[in-house]
């Protein structure tokens, strides 16, 4: 897309911080921050990059103000395009209804980042917004934060990836009631069914992602990656099956230079000097 196209206020925020952290704030609060075309192809070319810069070790996804977090696809823009019930207006909409796969991998939906992601949920997250939090690895609600997945109330469903990933992350009896009944739960019943891992007030909000971003970035790079990459590829295969690729995994971090420096830092006293190699 041309950079003239571009132009005009961004509907992503994108922060690369000095400590390998990448904060994504999603940035339409009057919209409730819901995925338009241009917020996806934003999306998309951020998750790109995180998965391809070696400096950027941990993200952050989070939305812009104090009320919503993600409502999901944009009912006015987003959804009827890709329907076809509305033609394409600009390059934006031109661009994703040519490439509708950078709409899966924007929301994380088949896309598999080997890098840690932490979502700071700082309002409401239905709908898509549950679904864009359930792509990720750690999760931080604010107080007032809301989950669930409504779409069976209107005769639809959660297709974003909810219907494979809830199953596999919260207890069957919750998942079931989540998906079927669609009815909210608060922040406190999504910590109870282990959903998210901390709720915090919301000033607090992103001070405690960054604070696990923190732990993440010092750890070995490699390793991290390696875990998560095993972890996700051995999601629903045989014991025998896991276990090849926990060996596989496993193999290339002990070979690496990071499994030498780390027990060799840890044995002088100091900070280890992680390459990621």
């Amino acid at each position: 897309m041309a950079a003239a196209s571009r132009e005009g206020e961004r509907h992503l925020l994108v922060e690369r911080r000095a400590d390998g952290v990448l904060i994504l704030t999603m940035n339409r609060p009057a919209a409730r921050n819901a995925l338009s075309p241009r917020m996806l192809l934003e999306l998309y070319d951020a998750w790109h990059e995180f998965a391809d810069t070696r400096a950027l070790r941990v993200a952050i996804l989070t939305g812009a103000g104090d009320r919503d977090f993600c409502a999901g696809g944009d009912l006015k823009l987003t959804m009827p395009l890709m329907t076809g019930a509305r033609q394409p207006e600009d390059d934006w909409d031109r661009e994703l209804l040519a490439n509708p796969a950078k709409f899966t991998d924007a929301i994380l939906r088949g896309y598999d980042i080997y890098k840690p992601i932490i979502a700071a949920v700082n309002g409401n997250a239905l709908g898509g917004g549950t679904e864009m939090m359930n792509a990720c690895d750690l999760r931080v609600a604010s107080e007032n934060a809301v989950f669930g997945t409504p779409e069976a109330k209107v005769g639809l469903l959660p297709g974003g990836g909810s219907i494979t990933r809830l199953p596999r992350q919260i207890p069957y009896a919750k998942m079931m009631e989540m998906l079927l009944v669609g009815r909210p739960f608060s922040a406190r019943e999504a910590l109870d069914m282990g959903l998210v891992n901390y709720v915090v007030p919301r000033e607090q909000l992103l001070d405690k992602a960054l604070e696990l971003a923190g732990l993440l970035a010092a750890n070995g790079p490699l390793a991290v990656s390696k875990i998560k990459e095993g972890v996700l590829r051995s999601s629903g295969l045989s014991l025998a099956e896991s276990y090849a690729i926990e060996n596989e995994v496993s193999a290339a971090v002990m070979t690496s230079k990071d499994a030498r420096e780390g027990p060799r830092a840890f044995a002088e006293k100091r900070k280890p000097d992680f390459k990621g190699e």
